[in-house]
């Protein structure tokens, strides 16, 4: 009994004649049966629950505890220091554990206890009244008696609120090392025993949400009770910016749609959604997105389903700077300002696929300068910009293009080509 309840009763003998003592004591075993009648009458988490082993033992357990009081009040603790007080806290502590572990709540337990004080009062008043007991002693045999219930009563929440903290705090670890074997992508025989040992339930699928420390606990609190979480030592993340992992179960559709609006203005990345088990994918997704710098994460969360043309294409960014060489080498002559102007032209005219007043209108220019910028190109290019194969090249070279001259051909192979642009 790790954080018992200090004793404050203070025993009182009360002037009981062996005669009366003699009739508490062979009316006990009828008390602790009303007892837990009433308990289980009258407190619906007790319903059904108390029969068979279990009452007796309960009603073993009230029988003790009621001959423990006789004892004190009679002050034979005062000649026999074994008299069981401590023993009696201990048994009423241990019970609370047990409740909690059986997941009844503190609540139903004091309500217990209330029925079971008013039931023991009356059956055990209606003897010492009968038997001529003076009226200051049957309230002062009250008083002991209610107070003698408090300290049982107080012992056995120390018991269950003890219980649920140990209980909680062995839980969050079994899930937080889950998390970590969930990111780092365990096999899922392994994250199911994990999920098993943490009490958690498997869902779907996850998804992963980053986001600063500093909003986590606004953010978790409007999420579901299954979430799980991690700030330390995630792998690709610079520790310096101090940003927690979620683990969001099934976002899908209208609900990943609630949580972008959620996120609103948290700085959030979000990865996509994957089966439970390879969550590990859209953390991988998320901190790369992260890393590029795509979006506007101070206003509505990145959302990486948004930028999968940006992920893929940056997967190899030496291959993707060698290809935008390769594909803009007709312009490699050009004066850098002259080039710039007709690879923003040339870019905008295949994602509008040639439609001159949308170019135009994407570059605030006049649709006569498209029309001259991409005779040039035609000049340059000749017949191969009808060629599928270049348009494809050019299309993905210049996907993520952001402006600056076209790169020196001779370069290409020789260094890391650069990150893409966000």
């Amino acid at each position: 009994m790790s954080d018992e309840p200090a004793t404050t009763h203070r025993a009182t003998r009360l002037d009981l004649d062996d005669h009366m003592a003699g009739l508490l004591r062979d009316r006990l075993p009828l008390v602790a049966e009303r007892t837990v009648s009433a308990i289980t009458a009258e407190v619906p988490d007790y319903s059904g629950a108390l029969t068979g082993a279990m009452r007796a033992k309960i009603e073993n357990a009230v029988l003790v505890a009621l001959g423990t009081f006789l004892q004190l009040i009679e002050g034979t603790q005062a000649t026999d220091p074994s008299t069981p007080l401590a023993p009696a806290l201990e048994a009423a502590y241990a019970l609370g554990s047990g409740e909690a572990r059986s997941g009844r709540s503190m609540d139903a337990l004091l309500a217990a206890y209330r029925v079971g004080a008013r039931v023991a009062w009356r059956e055990v008043s209606s003897t010492t009244v009968r038997s001529g007991l003076a009226a200051e002693t049957v309230a002062e045999f009250a008083e002991l008696m209610f107070a003698y219930i408090d300290e049982l009563s107080a012992a056995s929440v120390a018991g269950h609120a003890d219980e649920l903290a140990s209980a909680g705090r062995v839980r969050r670890r079994y899930l937080e090392r889950l998390t970590r074997q969930l990111l780092a992508g365990e096999p899922e025989e392994l994250l199911r025993r994990g999920a098993e040992l943490a009490d958690w339930p498997l869902p779907q699928t996850l998804t992963v949400v980053l986001l600063p420390r500093r909003h986590l606990r606004a953010v978790l609190a409007l999420l579901g009770p299954h979430t799980l979480e991690s700030g330390e030592d995630l792998p690709g993340l610079d520790p310096a910016e101090e940003r927690v992992v979620l683990l969001v179960s099934d976002m899908h559709g209208a609900r990943r749609r609630q949580l972008t609006r959620l996120l609103h203005g948290r700085r959030a990345v979000l990865g996509p959604a994957r089966p439970w088990h390879r969550v590990a994918a859209s953390y991988q997704r998320a901190t790369r997105a992260l890393a590029l710098g795509l979006g506007s994460p101070d206003a509505a969360p990145v959302d990486t389903e948004e930028h999968l043309a940006e992920l893929l294409l940056s997967t190899d960014p030496e291959g993707l700077a060698d290809l935008r060489a390769q594909v803009l080498r007709p312009l490699a002559d050009l004066p850098p300002a002259t080039a710039d102007r007709l690879v923003e032209t040339l870019r905008s005219w295949l994602l509008h696929q040639g439609r001159r007043d949308d170019v135009a209108t994407e570059l605030f220019v006049h649709p006569q300068t498209v029309r001259y910028r991409m005779g040039k190109l035609r000049e340059l290019y000749g017949e191969r910009l009808h060629d599928p194969a270049t348009v494809l090249g050019l299309t993905l070279a210049l996907a993520t293009w952001t402006g600056g001259a076209p790169p020196d051909p001779s370069a290409a192979g020789r260094s890391p080509g650069p990150a893409v642009p966000g």
